[in-house]
């Protein structure tokens, strides 16, 4: 069975997609862009990009009844690589013990111009 999940606390879909699948135990997150889901507006700087976009990760999961430790994988695209090691520093503090799988790749542009997008995959 197949469930949409739609949380207020994170920004809209911007296309013909969900914020989130839930099929069985596992939540599909769509990749989320560093929109404030409350102003519509996106933080300057990769870091504070990589910080919103984890937490409507966290939103959307919450609508889900789950959490960021019930991630397994997670997809990162970046603007530029250069941000690697401000993004890694800001994606470690959401987790803590065991990190889920995890890709990451430099991307030739982002919707909006962000300068970072997460994805991630969730088991309960």
């Amino acid at each position: 069975m197949k469930n949409v999940i739609h949380s207020q606390n994170a920004p809209a879909a911007i296309g013909p997609y969900s914020q989130a699948i839930q099929a069985g135990n596992t939540v599909y997150v769509s990749g989320q862009l560093p929109i404030d889901p409350a102003t519509g507006a996106m933080p300057e700087g990769i870091a504070a990009q990589a910080t919103q976009s984890m937490k409507n990760i966290q939103a959307i999961l919450a609508e889900a009844g789950m959490e960021m430790k019930d991630i397994v994988k997670t997809t990162i695209l970046l603007a530029d690589l250069a941000g690697f090691g401000e993004v890694n520093e800001v994606y470690g503090s959401f987790f803590t013990g065991d990190y889920p799988a995890r890709a990451c790749y430099q991307v030739a542009r982002l919707p909006k111009d962000a300068l970072v997008e997460i994805e991630a995959v969730a088991v309960k």
